[in-house]
């Protein structure tokens, strides 16, 4: 899983439909969406797929990027999933055996 600190995160369905977001427990954030506890967005469009994250020691600095990565047009985010992420693997997918 995760190390402590705060989180950017992004998230997808099998439509490549994304939703970004920021948590200070990735791990337990995930775990919601998965369980659908998390907002109706992610519920309602079955978005649960770990797909790029980022980590941050300090909260402004995770909200600051949260909130750039939002401004952003789908292109440039899918760039940079695909930079890291280039399958679309879920990063996410071993954590909770």
């Amino acid at each position: 899983m995760t190390d402590s600190g705060f989180y950017v995160y992004m998230l997808s369905n099998v439509s490549r439909t994304l939703y970004i977001g920021f948590t200070n427990d990735l791990g337990r954030r995930i775990l919601e969406h998965r369980q659908k506890k998390a907002d109706s967005f992610t519920r309602d469009y079955n978005i649960t797929i770990l797909v790029y994250f980022e980590a941050f020691e300090r909260a402004d600095d995770a909200i600051a990027r949260e909130k750039q990565l939002k401004k952003w047009r789908r292109e440039k985010k899918i760039w940079l999933i695909e930079r890291e992420n280039p399958k679309w693997l879920d990063l996410a997918e071993s954590w909770f055996d």
